[in-house]
C-alpha cells in the first residue's frame, strides 16, 4: 500500500540506530538516547504532542525548546550510563537527574520539556551501561526493577508537580510505579506496536512511530491527560487511541489523515499525553539498544 504524504523530517534524524561502536559506552548511550528524544520530537501526527510541524496542545514550548532541551541532557546521560556501569545506587542516579533538570531549565526558560524523560530514559540509560549492547530481551527493564524499584517507590515526591497531584487525586501509579515495575507498557505495548507496524509498512519509520505512540497512549496510565483533561479527557484520549488502532492503525490507506484528524481532536480539548510521548522514546531507545 502507497503510504499517503507526510510531512517532511529534518534529513538529520534518519531511522534510529545505535551509535558507532568506536565512541566511548556512556558516550555511546547517551548520544543514542538523545537521538531517541529527537525521533520522538520528529514524529507526526501525536495526538496534542509538540513536533516538528506544530505545537499540539501547548502554548509554552514548540520544537526548537525541545532541541534545546535534548541537546542540554545528553552529557547527564553519559554521567547516567557511566553510573549505571559502575553500580550506582538510586540515590547518586537522583542527583544526576537533579542536575539535568536544572540543565533542561536552563536550555528552555524554565520549560519542563523533559522531566519524565530524564527519570525513565536515565534509569535505562543506566541499566544500559549496567549491562552494555545486545542485553536479553526485556533484560534493560528487569534490571532497573531489580536493583532500583524499592528505591524508587520510597523515594522523595514533588508534591505539587502535576502528575504527583494527578497519582494523588486519581489513585494511579504514573511513572514511578511503570519503572519500579520495569516498565510493562514499553516491553508490552511499545515495543510490540513498533515492531508490527515496521513489518505492516517496511520502510516507514514514522508510521510505526505513530503507531507505538498511539498503542501506549489507548492503555497507559498517563498522569498528563489526567491533569489535562481529568477522567472524561483520560478517557475520551483512551478511547479514541484504542478506536485508531482496532480500525487498522497505520495499516490503513489512510492512516496518516485518521492520525492527523485525531490529533487535531486532542489539540481542541487541549490534551496531551506526555506520558506516551516519553515512553515513545524510551521504546525507541531499547529497540535500538538491543539491536546495538
Amino acid at each position: 500500500m502507497p503510504l499517503p504524504a507526510a510531512r517532511p523530517v529534518p534529513a538529520l534524524l534518519t531511522e534510529t540506530r545505535a551509535p558507532a561502536r568506536d565512541a566511548r559506552p556512556a558516550e555511546r548511550i547517551a548520544r543514542l538516547a538523545t537521538r531517541c528524544l529527537q525521533r520522538e520530537l520528529a514524529t507526526y501526527p501525536k495526538p496534542g504532542l509538540v513536533s516538528h510541524v506544530d505545537n499540539g496542545s501547548h502554548a509554552d514550548m514548540d520544537a526548537s525548546t525541545f532541541r534545546a532541551s535534548a541537546a542540554a541532557l545528553e552529557p547527564f546521560f553519559a554521567d547516567l550510563a557511566a553510573a549505571g556501569a559502575a553500580g550506582a545506587g538510586m540515590a547518586q542516579l537522583r542527583r544526576i537527574g537533579l542536575a539535568a533538570e536544572s540543565a533542561m531549565r536552563a536550555a528552555t526558560g524554565g520549560v519542563n520539556t523533559h522531566r519524565g524523560a530524564i527519570f525513565g530514559l536515565g534509569l535505562l540509560s543506566a541499566a544500559a551501561g549496567a549491562l552494555g549492547p545486545r542485553p536479553p530481551a526485556g533484560g534493560l527493564g528487569a534490571h532497573v526493577r531489580a536493583r532500583y524499584a524499592d528505591a524508587i517507590l520510597d523515594g522523595p515526591e514533588l508534591l505539587h508537580a502535576p502528575g504527583a497531584r494527578a497519582r494523588r487525586r486519581h489513585g494511579v501509579g504514573g511513572a514511578p510505579a511503570e519503572a519500579a515495575a520495569g516498565f510493562p507498557s514499553l516491553y508490552g505495548t511499545g515495543l510490540p506496536a513498533l515492531r508490527r507496524a515496521r513489518a505492516a509498512r517496511p520502510g516507514a519509520p514514522q508510521a510505526a512511530r505513530v503507531e507505538a505512540c498511539l498503542a501506549l497512549v489507548a492503555t497507559l496510565e498517563d498522569t498528563n491527560l489526567l491533569h489535562r483533561g481529568g477522567p472524561e479527557g483520560y478517557a475520551f484520549a483512551r478511547g479514541e487511541a484504542a478506536r485508531f488502532l482496532a480500525e487498522g492503525g497505520i495499516a490503513q490507506d489512510d492512516w496518516f489523515a485518521r492520525a492527523e484528524d485525531l490529533h487535531r481532536a486532542f489539540v481542541a480539548r487541549r490534551l496531551s499525553p506526555g506520558g506516551a510521548a516519553d515512553l515513545l522514546a524510551m521504546t525507541l531507545f531499547v529497540d535500538a539498544w538491543e539491536r546495538s
